[in-house]
């Protein structure tokens, strides 16, 4: 797959997700074998302004690359500046967020909302294309914002015209926010419409998933979010089952503890032990999703306070399982 200059090893990305596609979590999908990582969304106006918090996140490891950064804003002006500081930092691809359900965004025109703004969403991206020089530019955006205004076909070709280098189509509506089942009809739809390549999103969770996702839409990327939570193995699988038609076999009850506590290790060294504790809370849960005594274990990471209890926390797991 190719987007602008830019050649990916393979299809499977993944997704930009808001408190979750930190560089921890990309560089572990990378190791997996992910043909391209998306950060978490980044604010034009905190680039800007030159928050500290907003410029951490786009650090960038080497070893993640090619890497996509994704800005969010609703004036074409300021999304222009945000891209040319996005540019700088290094991105190899700079992403326009037209797809953030969340009702913080969209009150301030921001994500899905600029689905409802087909010309201010065009003005937008022409700007960023053309503050981002060489950098290609992608565009994330859903169905559209209702089942009574699905437009992501117009969206995807004022893209095009803009000068974006590909798209990323999420199968549900802005007032769907994660529920029901993606339609991956409306990505195919995307995909006849324009001649830039489709990224298709919405519903990956196992290797025939993929598979089904490029068969019956003929996307060019698979776009994996939810489904890679507490499971960095997905992109492996995938990548493996499109080539040989084999199923990989899950991760045992070793692997998937020493990836989390691996996981654990990286994000305190990222972000300090008292950040790092609580953002892991959550992967902690995905990661042990499904196991014998889920339920109380997601507890007790609640009240962990430090590594070291997170350590102990799965260890003693490790030890009464292996009983």
């Amino acid at each position: 797959m190719q987007i602008g200059k830019l050649k990916l090893a393979n299809p499977v990305i993944l997704a930009p997700m808001a408190g979750v596609t930190d560089l921890p979590f990309r560089l572990l999908a990378k190791e997996m074998g992910c043909g391209l990582v998306y950060s978490e969304m980044v604010s034009d106006k905190g680039l800007i302004y030159d928050n500290v918090h907003t410029k951490k996140l786009l650090a960038i490891d080497e070893r993640e690359r090619p890497v996509a950064l994704q800005i969010f804003g609703s004036e074409p002006d300021s999304m222009g500046q945000a891209a040319t500081i996005v540019a700088n930092a290094g991105a190899d691809i700079i992403d326009i967020n037209m797809g953030c359900p969340t009702n913080k965004i969209v009150r301030n025109g921001e994500g899905s909302a600029l689905m409802l703004s087909p010309d201010l969403a065009y003005r937008i991206i022409a700007a960023v294309v053309t503050a981002a020089g060489d950098v290609p530019v992608t565009v994330k955006f859903r169905k559209g914002w209702d089942d009574k205004s699905v437009n992501a076909v117009e969206i995807a070709k004022l893209a095009e015209q803009a000068g974006a280098a590909a798209v990323s189509v999420h199968g549900r509506t802005r007032e769907q926010f994660y529920s029901g089942q993606a339609d991956w009809k409306i990505i195919r739809e995307v995909k006849q419409a324009v001649g830039i390549p489709v990224i298709g999103n919405g519903d990956v969770r196992t290797p025939h998933d993929a598979k089904r996702l490029l068969t019956e839409t003929g996307c060019d990327g698979i776009m994996v979010g939810r489904g890679a939570q507490g499971n960095p193995w997905i992109f492996r699988q995938i990548i493996h089952y499109l080539a040989t038609g084999e199923i990989l076999l899950p991760p045992g009850l070793d692997e998937r503890i020493d990836m989390l506590l691996r996981h654990l290790d990286m994000l305190v060294e990222h972000k300090g032990e008292y950040v790092g504790i609580r953002e892991m809370r959550s992967h902690a849960a995905w990661y042990t999703k499904g196991l014998h005594k889920s339920a109380e274990l997601r507890l007790t990471f609640n009240q962990a306070t430090s590594k070291a209890d997170f350590i102990r926390i799965m260890e003693d797991y490790r030890a009464l399982a292996l009983r």
